[in-house]
């Protein structure tokens, strides 16, 4: 029992969430006295009581709480002792909710700090056998007390927290992300959802266009948050193969496969206490969603190879250009993982929704590309300019940077003017013609951009949204249809 309340102690301390840490704390009252149900009441600053978790509570929980405050928990409050009813019927008989699920032994203690009270556990059992004697009482009175510590200093630590973040915002109002380029009021709501999930543990799904600078979001979510001293780690979800995709996410037992030659840890595990960004996560394989999964759930894995499964503490964003409810509609995406993905999701506006940003992004890339270049320019040209607001930006920041890169190279003057940005658009496919098949201007479309990528796949794929296996299967398609001709 001792050992039990160190491990508890361990775990508790080590969460700083409060809605995660009381989920844990009414999880393992439970499972620790051998309980079938519970709730976490906390006292609010008006003296109110609030339900803050409850497990295996059929109907309405005020319903619960009111008949029980009226007797066992009531009572417990007013003394700040534990209570325990072994025979709960013949003790409570007007008790409705009792008498109708057999409940046969009932605990409550206190959540104290000191002489304040912050709250209460309510624990029961309907078996006759799981009576919560006097051990399992002590044992529940140490633990309250450990978890109201817990408890205290989470709240304080997430409080602190959020009033940091919100003196950022009145010092700097919404431009609080110096490594994003934007001064737009489209971006305005993406910094305040940022703001919101940075002293939070939640799920992000960050949905955009490709070159829409989603990894850079949420990099600033990892750096700007209490886990920036951490790893962050980047999985592109359809540049590694399928067939080894779920070992470098979770590691592998040296002999489990051909060429295991010795232990690997994975990613998850290396990504321990720190964030993992699961790009383009809509080309996760089916069968690999079930262990992320888990590990949003349970935060367990298990490496390939071997049956034991370990903990790990990892915050996951992930991202997309693709609809994923359209996916799970379809069936290639799955309904439970969509649903604990997208808890919050942050949508990013291309370029073109945002066009008074370009000023900005033009002279930080002019800036970032002349020092790397050795080159002296000191802007671009008016009619440069307006060259690249009349341009569609399919590409959108990361083409625009590209544009610019190769700019700063070709420039021979100190501003940057039309020629040096190759960006013809009379040369540009015209994608809306009446006279060609959908199949013939997708063709052409892709055909088109990897022209512009000097062949390049993976940047013409992410440049036109769609992922790398599939131009490859496309140029595969064509080929063999040329064949058969």
């Amino acid at each position: 029992m001792f050992k039990a309340l160190y491990e508890i102690s361990q775990l508790l301390n080590s969460i700083r969430e409060p809605e995660k840490l009381l989920e844990k704390v009414m999880d393992i009252a439970i499972e620790s006295v051998d309980a079938e149900r519970g709730f976490i009441v906390l006292i609010e600053g008006s003296g109110d009581l609030r339900v803050v978790v409850a497990r295996q509570i059929d109907g309405p929980i005020d319903r619960e709480l009111s008949e029980l405050s009226r007797t066992a928990f009531k009572d417990m409050l007013e003394k700040k002792e534990p209570k325990t009813f072994i025979d709960a019927q013949n003790i409570f008989p007007e008790a409705e909710s009792i008498m109708l699920k057999g409940i046969k032994s009932i605990a409550c203690v206190p959540l104290l700090i000191k002489d304040r009270l912050i709250g209460g556990i309510y624990v029961d059992t309907r078996t006759e056998r799981q009576v919560f004697d006097e051990d399992k009482m002590q044992f529940l009175v140490a633990f309250a007390n450990i978890a109201a510590l817990a408890i205290d200093n989470a709240r304080l630590c997430h409080s602190l927290i959020v009033e940091n973040i919100n003196l950022k915002a009145n010092l700097q109002r919404w431009q609080e992300f110096p490594e994003i380029v934007s001064r737009s009021e489209r971006m305005k709501r993406v910094y305040e959802l940022m703001n919101q999930v940075i002293p939070t543990d939640v799920t992000v799904l960050i949905c955009g266009e490709t070159g829409t600078g989603k990894e850079l979001i949420a990099r600033a979510i990892h750096y700007n948050g209490y886990r920036k001293h951490k790893p962050f780690i980047t999985v592109n979800c359809s540049a590694i193969p399928e067939s080894l995709l779920e070992s470098e996410l979770f590691g592998y037992k040296k002999g489990s496969f051909t060429g295991a030659t010795s232990d690997r840890p994975g990613i998850f595990k290396a990504a321990d206490g720190g964030t993992i960004f699961l790009d383009e996560v809509s080309d996760l394989p089916l069968s690999l969603q079930p262990k992320i999964l888990r590990v949003l759930q349970e935060g367990e894995i298990r490496r390939l190879g071997e049956t034991k499964i370990s903990k790990v503490d990892v915050r996951i964003i992930s991202a997309t250009n693709q609809n994923l409810e359209a996916l799970v509609r379809h069936g290639r995406f799955r309904e439970d993982l969509y649903y604990r993905l997208n808890v919050v999701v942050i949508p990013v506006p291309p370029l073109r929704e945002r066009l008074d940003d370009i000023p900005l992004l033009v002279d930080h890339f002019i800036k970032k590309y002349s020092k790397r270049f050795n080159k002296s320019i000191s802007g671009i040209s008016k009619k440069a300019l307006n060259c690249l607001y009349r341009y569609n930006w399919p590409g959108n920041v990361r083409e625009l940077e590209n544009v610019i890169e190769r700019a700063v190279v070709l420039c021979r003057d100190e501003l940057i003017d039309e020629q040096d940005l190759d960006l013809n658009q009379q040369k540009s496919t015209d994608y809306t013609s009446a006279d060609k098949t959908l199949a013939e201007i997708e063709k052409e479309v892709i055909l088109e951009r990897l022209k512009r990528f000097s062949g390049n796949r993976k940047k013409a794929a992410e440049s036109l949204g769609i992922s790398l296996r599939k131009i490859q299967y496309k140029l595969a398609q064509w080929r063999e249809d040329e064949k058969n001709r």
